[in-house]
């Protein structure tokens, strides 16, 4: 196959998978996968580590090749059997990967200087990036004479100087500190969205997940849990894995009499309405959903207040009911102590009811 002409800028491919699949040494990393990332689509791959996330990112570069049949197209272009030369990807990677022998700019222009475009073309468009991610004064400098959130830029700089049809990111912020972490995760995401890439972005972390992805697909034993918007993520989760992983969420296990779950911890008690089936389940609601209320009866949680964390305007209490930890979030005016009692009520359509072993 001849190799595929640059794509335009602004523009990115279609990835369309189908059925890829992955093992090592008789391990099936991936089961058989379908995903459709449209053009110009920022899809992030998300999950704890060894759910297969970075294998399906691998398979996509064609760092690793898939077992069995599969179908793996840019635009309808099928790049199955394609080298990872011959695609057309940039890659970013957590480790940066940067040339430390040469310059800032230098580095940027690299991929332009293999595909033979003169020096002048090079420079001019070595310039243009590294004034886009904020370097334009730091191109003579050497890559051990800048930060490593300016190193990371000019990672992304550099990836994106070939005009990739595809970008692929692989924990690009992992080792950065938290503060430069969340900045950059904000820049990151403003400057893929400029430039109309199509982006596969793995990451662990879900904050970064968030504030990046077009959409999230989050990863479970090598398999896609679910995959939708962010906003779809979080108020919407398809399973208890998924509810569970992405941010923070409470969870009252125990059985469903009668359309609801009610625990008796003695001084600690739920009685929470499911709208489910009569079964062993688990009811899960976000921190932010839980508001005081003046004592315990039907919709109610009272729980043992046993801790309390200041936050600004909030503040995040640890309860414990029937047994079973929950973490609540309230505004800091009000007071609460360690073994007090309160009860709470959940506002709006904050609960969520899973099987407990489904």
């Amino acid at each position: 196959m001849t190799q595929t002409a640059n794509a335009a800028p602004g523009t990115g491919a279609a990835i369309t998978a189908r059925a890829l699949t992955k093992s090592f040494h008789g391990t099936t990393v991936l089961h058989p996968t379908d995903l459709h990332v449209p053009a110009g689509e920022i899809l992030v791959l998300l999950g704890p580590s060894g759910c297969g996330k970075t294998t399906l990112l691998r398979l996509i570069a064609g760092l690793e090749r898939p077992d069995g049949p599969d179908m793996l197209r840019f635009d309808g272009e099928d790049v199955s059997g394609v080298p990872v030369e011959r695609r057309n990807v940039g890659m970013v990677f957590q480790s940066y990967a940067l040339f430390p022998n040469m310059t800032v700019g230098e580095n940027v222009a690299y991929g332009l200087k293999v595909r033979g475009l003169p020096s002048a073309e090079r420079r001019a468009e070595a310039g243009r990036l590294l004034a886009l991610v904020g370097l334009e004064e730091h191109a003579g400098k050497r890559i051990t004479a800048i930060s490593g959130g300016q190193r990371q830029r000019c990672a992304l700089a550099r990836a994106l100087a070939i005009k990739p049809r595809v970008l692929l990111l692989d924990e690009p912020l992992a080792a950065l500190d938290a503060v430069l972490r969340e900045r950059l995760r904000a820049e990151i995401g403003l400057l893929l969205r400029e430039f109309g890439i199509t982006a596969v972005y793995v990451t662990h972390d879900q904050a970064e997940a968030m504030a990046i992805g077009d959409r999230i697909a989050v990863m479970q034993a090598g398999r896609i849990a679910q995959i939708d918007r962010p906003e779809v993520i979080y108020h919407r989760p398809a399973n208890d894995f998924v509810a569970d992983f992405v941010g923070t969420m409470n969870r009252l296990a125990g059985p469903v009499r009668d359309g609801r779950l009610v625990l008796d911890g003695g001084d600690t008690r739920a009685d929470l309405p499911t709208g489910g089936p009569d079964r062993e389940a688990i009811l899960c609601f976000r921190p932010e959903a839980v508001r005081l209320r003046d004592g315990p009866g039907e919709g109610a949680i009272l729980a043992r207040i046993t801790a309390t964390t200041f936050f600004g305007a909030t503040q995040r209490l640890l309860a414990e009911v029937a047994g079973q930890v929950l973490r609540l979030d309230l505004p800091s005016g009000l007071t609460f102590r360690p073994g007090q009692l309160a009860a709470f009520s959940l506002e709006g359509p904050a609960l969520l009811e899973f099987p407990r072993n489904g």
